[in-house]
């Protein structure tokens, strides 16, 4: 019985024993994973240590204390939370750790924040693939990039490291994943004042604004929770090129709302309307045809821009910019920041437009040279181009003087005579015209020898009767020459009184043939002959001179007297 009763009692001080080890020891295993509170003992260089109630002292690393390259913000006395990781290992401390006690305690705060719909606040600190690692207080998060502002943002390193709010997306505490958005909060803010700011908004309020993105168009200038556009148009009375030319992201402007559409909410504001307006009374500075230096600030291809003063600019049109130079781009002759002088052709100050001219300050070369050589004038110059119709001679460095083909030689055809030309040979010429305002120059290479057929057109006249020599037989007619100089032609209808007769292959070259003047052309020196008309004409002479109707002789007879008449004064 005694060793029985020994043997049982033994038992349950074994049982006594174990239990009061484990609750000694703190075997429990219900402390791991848990926040408990614990005063700081002491510090050693890599640790904390800290009494949290039980058997055991527990550890901390001291950088767990502090922000990453910080002095840990810990000294000895202070009571901290900390997260039970394992309650003894090997050594027989207690594991324990304050970045999870944070990280715990940060959940739970999130997550009635998220249900309450509420904003936290966070850190961002690191940049991963997609988007940025926020700390919320403990909790690491996710930060989309697309989440990250309204607009897209290209440097997000003034963001970095500052305090801000947050929008919870999304929570899964189980796989310890968090989704936050700065755009929500910024949207939801900007609603609110954009609100406010539209329902007391006018158009020509002046505001103070912030550029927040500048564009090829313009610039976005934040006015407090809403944004309006700044046209590059509207930044200056100036010519801007582009929008950076006077703004710069986070420049503060002040600016007057210009237009403003309450059901878009599209705000359009204005820098240049707080500013004077250059072009009032323009008309009375800028009178048409006074000179004037101003500045190329722009080349197009029809024309350049030339500024006159700051937010005044004129048009120079490629047609005024130079005397010779035709169909040229403007960047061959000007170009952008040179000092130019300029004469106003014409103001239209309702259209902010002010025609300029660059060649009226130069001399018109085509008045020089009509008062340096006078028509009839001899002038010399290189041969520069070949055309179909004649030659362009060079008369000084930028005006050319064209000879007609016609004017190249007395006797014979032009395109016979431009056989003889070629293209940079020296020639002489005469000046025959100077038309200024049509800018041309008429030359004549003939017109230095006197005319060959001078003397012969004055002679003959309309009607007379003239021999000429055979030159040509054609099947319309024959061509001759009067006086061995000057040309003629009788059509086929013209070669005989007889129809039957009037055969141009009757006739050869080098015949001579009397007829009578139809016409003269002294211009081009030709002249148009009737043989036919030479013979009704001496057929009426003889029935004058030896018969008449009422005298009985036939025609016969009065003709064949005529011919004896003629041979009898021909051999006395």
């Amino acid at each position: 019985m005694a060793s029985a009763t020994t043997q049982t009692a033994d038992h349950f001080r074994g049982e006594d024993f174990a239990t009061l080890l484990d609750e000694t020891l703190g075997r429990d295993s219900g402390f791991d994973g848990s926040v408990v509170r614990g005063r700081v003992v002491r510090l050693t260089d890599d640790y904390a240590i800290v009494d949290v109630g039980l058997k055991s002292e527990g550890r901390v690393a001291l950088r767990e204390f502090a922000p990453a390259g910080a002095k840990p913000e810990v000294q000895p006395g202070d009571v901290v939370e900390l997260y039970v990781e394992r309650y003894e290992d090997r050594d027989g401390s207690i594991v324990l750790s304050r970045e999870k006690a944070r990280r715990e305690e940060a959940w739970t705060s999130l997550e009635k924040a998220f249900e309450a719909n509420q904003r936290v606040n966070g850190t961002i600190y690191g940049r991963v693939k997609g988007g940025f690692t926020v700390d919320l207080g403990g909790a690491m998060a996710f930060l989309p990039g697309s989440q990250v502002d309204i607009r897209p943002v290209r440097d997000v390193g003034p963001l970095m490291g500052m305090p801000q709010p947050f929008q919870i997306l999304k929570m899964d505490r189980a796989r310890g994943n968090i989704v936050v958005s700065r755009r929500a909060v910024l949207e939801e803010t900007r609603a609110e004042q954009r609100s406010e700011l539209i329902q007391g908004l006018t158009e020509g309020m002046i505001l103070d604004g912030v550029v927040k993105n500048i564009t090829d168009y313009g610039a976005f200038v934040d006015l407090g929770g809403v944004d309006g556009l700044l046209h590059v148009t509207d930044i200056a009375w100036k010519r801007i090129n582009h929008p950076s030319e006077a703004l710069q992201i986070g420049q503060p402007v002040r600016v007057q709302v210009i237009r403003f559409n309450p059901d878009t909410q599209r705000i359009s504001l204005g820098m240049k309307q707080l500013e004077a307006d250059p072009w009032e009374n323009v008309a009375l500075k800028y009178p048409p045809g006074a000179r004037f230096s101003g500045r190329v600030t722009n080349i197009t291809d029809y024309g350049a821009f030339v500024e006159l003063e700051p937010g005044v600019e004129g048009l120079v049109h490629v047609s005024e910019m130079s005397w010779t130079k035709k169909n040229v781009h403007p960047g061959k002759i000007v170009a952008t920041s040179q000092e130019v002088d300029v004469m106003v052709l014409d103001v239209d100050s309702a259209k902010r437009r002010i025609s300029l001219g660059l060649k009226q300050v130069q001399r018109n070369p085509w008045e020089q040279f009509a008062e340096e050589h006078k028509v009839g004038s001899t002038v010399e110059g290189e041969i520069r181009n070949i055309t179909e119709f004649g030659l362009f001679i060079g008369l000084s460095a930028d005006i050319d003087g064209m000879v007609h083909m016609s004017d190249l030689s007395w006797d014979e055809a032009g395109e016979e005579a431009m056989k003889h030309y070629e293209k940079g040979q020296v020639v002489k010429a005469k000046v025959l015209d100077v038309d200024v305002e049509k800018e041309r120059i008429s030359l004549g290479i003939k017109q230095l020898q006197e005319d060959p057929a001078a003397d012969a057109l004055a002679s003959i006249q309309k009607g007379s009767i003239v021999t000429c020599i055979v030159t040509a037989v054609q099947a319309n007619g024959i061509e001759v020459k009067v006086d061995d100089v000057l040309s003629g032609f009788i059509r086929r209808a013209e070669l005989a009184r007889d129809k039957a007769e009037q055969r141009p292959e009757r006739f050869a070259v080098g015949e001579r043939v009397d007829a009578k003047v139809v016409t003269v052309d002294r211009t081009a020196r030709k002249v148009a002959l009737t043989i036919k008309g030479r013979e009704v004409e001496e057929d009426k002479q003889a029935i004058n001179e030896y018969g008449s109707a009422d005298s009985g002789a036939s025609l016969g007879d009065i003709l064949g007297a005529a011919i004896r008449r003629r041979n009898t004064d021909g051999e006395g």
